[in-house]
C-alpha cells in the first residue's frame, strides 16, 4: 500500500499521521510544493494526505501549482480513492469540488472545541459530541455539493465535512506534535493578534501531553475510517 501527502510548507508535515501511516505499513512518498510540483501517478496512490498551509487556495497567481494540486485531488476524489484534507487541504478538497473559500468572520488560532454535528447518514464518521482540537486558520470552506457537515466550532460553522465514504476534510489540525505545535507558532507568530479565538502562543504551547494524545487518537480514527 502506498501513501503520498502533498505538502505545502516546510513547518506543516504529517505531525501523527507518519507513525500512524508506518505502523499500519503504508510506503509513504510526497510532493513537497515548496520546492517542486512533482506529482504522482494516481493510479498508484492507494491514500491522499493534503496538509494546511498559510496560502489560500484562491492564491493561484501567486503559487501556479495550486491549480495542478486541484485538478489532481479532483481526479483522485473521482477515483474513488480516500482522501483526507487538513485546514488548507479541506479548503483544497472544497474548491476542486465546486465550492467557495472565504475570510472567516473569526481567525482560530490556538485550542478550542468543536462541536459534532448530528449527521442525517448513519454511516459517515462520527465524531465525539465535544473535543478541544488545534486550530490555525483565517478562512473558512463552503460545503461542496452533496457534502455532509460533520462538525462545527462557536468561531466557525464548518469545521468538518465528509463527501461520499471516502473523503473528509477538516479545518483543524488533529496531528498536531508539540514539534508541529512549536514550528507554527515559530514561523506565523506575526498572525497571534489578540482576538476571541486567538490564543497566546503560551496559552498554544502550554497544553499537557495528554491533549496532543487525545486529538492524535482521534486522527488515527479517521484515518482507520477512510481505508477501511
Amino acid at each position: 500500500m502506498r501513501a503520498h501527502y502533498f505538502q505545502h510548507v516546510p513547518f506543516e508535515g504529517l505531525g501523527s499521521i507518519e507513525p500512524w501511516l508506518g505502523s499500519k505499513g503504508y510506503d509513504l512518498t510526497g510532493t513537497r510544493f515548496f520546492e517542486a510540483a512533482d506529482l504522482p501517478d494516481r493510479k498508484e496512490i492507494d491514500l491522499l494526505v493534503i496538509m494546511g498551509g498559510p496560502m489560500s487556495v484562491n492564491d493561484e497567481g501567486r503559487f501556479p501549482w495550486l491549480s495542478l494540486e486541484k485538478n489532481f485531488v479532483r481526479e483522485m476524489i473521482e477515483s474513488g480513492k480516500p482522501v483526507l484534507g487538513i485546514c488548507l487541504g479541506a479548503q483544497l478538497i472544497a474548491n476542486a469540488m465546486g465550492a467557495q473559500v472565504t475570510a472567516n468572520q473569526e481567525k482560530e488560532i490556538g485550542w478550542f472545541p468543536i462541536h459534532a454535528v448530528t449527521p442525517v447518514d448513519d454511516s459517515v464518521f462520527r465524531f465525539p459530541p465535544s473535543v478541544t482540537a488545534f486550530h490555525w486558520h483565517g478562512e473558512t470552506f463552503d460545503l461542496p455539493a452533496g457534502a455532509i457537515r460533520l462538525a462545527r466550532s462557536e468561531g466557525c460553522g464548518n469545521q468538518a465535512f465528509q463527501l461520499g465514504k471516502r473523503v473528509i476534510g477538516l479545518q483543524f489540525h488533529l496531528e498536531t506534535t508539540p514539534t508541529l505545535a512549536r514550528e507554527l507558532v515559530a514561523h506565523c507568530r506575526e498572525e497571534i493578534v489578540p482576538s476571541l479565538y486567538v490564543q497566546t502562543a503560551e496559552e498554544i504551547l502550554s497544553v499537557s501531553p495528554s491533549r496532543y494524545q487525545s486529538v492524535n487518537d482521534l486522527m488515527g480514527g479517521i484515518l482507520s475510517y477512510l481505508v477501511r
